[in-house]
């Protein structure tokens, strides 16, 4: 049976988008897998992707993975170039302003408005309040004056920002680093100010029924892609060095950053 492959959380810009399409069509020459390369952009809930019975290689961030009754399969994850522990599947959340703000600590942004993704984003939610929990359990109450979300998507934040919608945003390390690979220009007009402590990054999954010699396939050809002669470009154009097998042991570290919060009742972060 044909299956469906999809990067909506890393196709941040039409370059990137194409290329992850790219990487599909390699990976169903490399696997013998009929793998097909959908769209689903925002609006459509990420939530639809991830429960597709077809699905065979879309990306599903660890938190609401860690979460969920019935987990998909994973099947790899990305070890971005330039990664905050290099050589490993892991990422961080960058706190971003404008590059024109007054603003050049995240200290600094305390009192204005911050940008959030969805409730269920490990970097646009559940890194960000862990990261500001040491000041709002020092400061006893909340940061901001205004929480402005959800804004769902990276892109969505970026937009905010530079509207001057909000002061602060939450981005996605590898997001960012694809943005800014294809996009330099952005590079001027943003400004980071802090960032949080690194996790395992989100990774390609497969429905739970996608038949275990498929999964197995797909894993083969993607341990290649690090080495492989026809992927040199793409390394490049994805700012990727390699996939790695996904340990799902590490993911439980975003439930317990979720439960920390909780026991410190902090809820929405602000």
């Amino acid at each position: 049976m044909p299956y469906v492959a999809n990067a909506r959380m890393y196709s941040v810009n039409p370059a990137a988008a194409s290329a992850w399409k790219v990487l599909f069509g390699w990976l169903a020459r490399e696997s013998h897998v009929d793998l097909r390369a959908i769209d689903h952009a925002f609006p459509l809930p990420l939530a639809e992707l991830w429960t597709r019975a077809d699905l065979a290689c879309g990306f599903m961030c660890g938190f609401p993975y860690a979460l969920a009754a019935v987990r998909p399969q994973p099947v790899a994850a990305p070890v971005p170039a330039g990664a905050p522990v290099p050589g490993k599947p892991v990422y961080a959340t960058r706190l971003v302003v404008r590059a024109d703000s007054r603003f050049y600590s995240l200290e600094d942004t305390f009192g204005g408005r911050l940008g959030y993704t969805v409730e269920d984003s490990h970097s646009g939610y559940n890194a960000l309040r862990h990261h500001l929990l040491p000041y709002h359990s020092a400061r006893g109450g909340r940061l901001y004056r205004e929480s402005v979300g959800p804004l769902f998507t990276p892109r969505r934040v970026i937009e905010a920002l530079l509207a001057g919608d909000i002061d602060v945003g939450p981005l996605d390390s590898y997001a960012l680093g694809l943005m800014l690979h294809h996009e330099p220009d952005l590079a001027a007009r943003i400004r980071i100010v802090a960032t949080t402590d690194p996790a395992p990054i989100p990774f390609l999954v497969a429905a739970p029924d996608c038949p275990v010699e498929t999964v197995s396939a797909l894993q083969a050809a993607l341990a290649t892609f690090a080495d492989a002669p026809a992927c040199a470009d793409l390394r490049d154009r994805l700012c990727l060095e390699a996939f790695a097998p996904v340990d799902t042991e590490d993911y439980e570290l975003m439930i317990r950053w979720d439960a920390e919060a909780r026991a410190a009742e902090y809820g929405e972060p602000g």
